[in-house]
């Protein structure tokens, strides 16, 4: 399942479901499984600031000119793909889901997420995701933000303490070194960082699905989704 995020948008009203929600919550396997479930589209859209400072850097765009980072975020050329490794991430067709996950992609997100130009031009870019059949859309402000219109809202949550757990297994499974403690209370502090920003804050929209998955395996969580989508849009699932 892949989808190319080029061009302009359809004016043609699609499938569109957002799954919005803290880190950890689980919402990226959801995504996934659920674009594979459904032969919809996939668009993450926290990879996006990533991939905009990566783009950047490897044009010899200063990350310091709002204005020219924004022209690299107008002109991303970016395609996601599932795989039996999660998503990837591809820029300009080059596999760089490794280059964005390191600390440098991570500081220049950070870096170029703070200018208004760029987050103007990254929601047009987000918006060009919609196409047909459909696009199930992962991130933050997917609902509230982006997709207003979306015919299903779906906010994913779980305990701090559930998703710092979940980390914690994720990092021993991969062989590094994790503290338990210390991961708790980093998502404590981006929940608060992430639910008091000025610009799009993470909230639940209006007319939002709540799913607690603190105690659901992600089977459970998925048939549910399903059953949403299936009362509030017309598929052959």
């Amino acid at each position: 399942m892949s989808v190319l995020g080029k061009g302009s948008g359809s004016s043609v009203k699609m499938p569109v479901i957002t799954i919005d929600g803290p880190s950890g919550s689980g919402k990226g396997t959801i995504c996934q499984k659920l674009a594979e479930a459904l032969g919809f589209h996939l668009l993450d859209s926290g990879a996006l600031y990533r991939l905009t400072a990566v783009a950047a850097t490897e044009q010899g765009v200063d990350l310091a000119d709002q204005a020219a980072v924004a022209q690299v975020a107008r002109q991303l050329d970016v395609q996601f793909k599932s795989s039996e490794k999660g998503v990837l991430a591809f820029l300009s067709g080059r596999d760089v889901s490794r280059d964005i996950r390191l600390e440098e992609a991570g500081m220049g997100a950070s870096k170029v997420a703070a200018y208004p130009e760029v987050r103007e031009a990254l929601l047009d870019r987000q918006r060009a995701f919609e196409q047909q059949p459909g696009l199930i859309a992962d991130g933050r402000d997917m609902g509230t933000t982006v997709f207003p219109d979306a015919p299903v809202k779906i906010f994913l949550t779980a305990s701090a303490e559930e998703r710092a757990r979940r980390r914690y297994q994720q990092l021993l499974e991969r062989g590094e070194s994790a503290n338990l403690r210390a991961l708790l209370e980093d998502i404590q502090a981006r929940d608060t960082k992430d639910m008091q920003r000025s610009a799009s804050p993470l909230k639940p929209a209006e007319d939002v699905i709540e799913v607690d998955s603190t105690s659901m395996p992600i089977e459970e969580v998925l048939n549910l989704v399903l059953k949403v989508v299936s009362e509030r849009i017309k598929l052959s699932v």
